[in-house]
């Protein structure tokens, strides 16, 4: 299997060269580039054509949400390329606004919970493919924010029905969400299937349907 070729966009120089070196030393990936601003990064996509970008959040001109504005462009410029955004705030407006337009192909990370670079390999595979992965905690952060919000159909979902969506928040497939609250993976498809019904998203197509239905529950999570 070819190598995943990796973009990385960091301002710091120690960080930016660290990172370059852990993404070097591990087979499967290609380090193809690395910029230190936005119009670097985006320069260097056009460029260089990457599989998946991994970029920091707060980066110059402007040092505010940089990371997800890359995304949105290259979604637009590249849309087959994945990004995964490194942050320090487990913000739940950032993470709304990097999956606006869909959550395939991005992950969002917090740094400090990056505990090696095999999480960080796995985030880059999974967009890589086209799926997601959100981390835990910023999930958390979306759900602490459900306050005084008007009712939705995520209230006619069951307890259990919850936590598999939340699950499914963070990015995993039904083997890892089955293995995480010690379920089958029949059963898991069973809960998901009734959660895309009492959401009417069932005439839609898998991919798809989960994608909204994640959307919808991190929107209304952060009412």
């Amino acid at each position: 299997m070819p190598a995943i070729r990796v973009v990385l966009a960091e301002d710091n120089a120690l960080l930016r060269e660290g990172m370059a070196k852990l993404i070097e030393s591990r087979s499967g990936l290609e380090l193809v580039g690395a910029a230190q601003d936005l119009p670097g990064l985006l320069a260097l996509v056009d460029e260089v054509e990457p599989d998946v970008v991994i970029t920091d959040i707060r980066m110059p001109p402007t040092s505010t949400d940089e990371g997800i504005r890359a995304a949105n462009e290259i979604r637009e410029r590249r849309p087959q390329t994945g990004v995964v955004v490194l942050s320090q705030y487990a913000e739940p407006s950032y993470a709304l606004a990097l999956l606006a337009n869909g959550s395939a192909g991005r992950a969002y990370l917090l740094k400090e919970r990056v505990a090696g670079v095999d999480d960080l390999v796995h985030a880059v595979s999974e967009v890589a493919e086209g799926g997601s992965v959100i981390d835990s905690t910023v999930v958390e952060a979306l759900v602490a924010a459900n306050v005084r919000r008007t009712p939705s159909d995520l209230d006619r979902l069951t307890r259990r029905e919850t936590e598999i969506l939340s699950e499914m928040a963070q990015g995993k497939s039904n083997a890892a969400i089955a293995t995480a609250l010690v379920l089958s993976e029949r059963a898991v498809e069973k809960h998901s299937n009734s959660i895309f019904s009492k959401l009417g998203l069932s005439e839609e197509k898998d991919a798809n349907r989960r994608v909204k239905a994640v959307l919808l529950y991190l929107s209304e999570s952060a009412g």
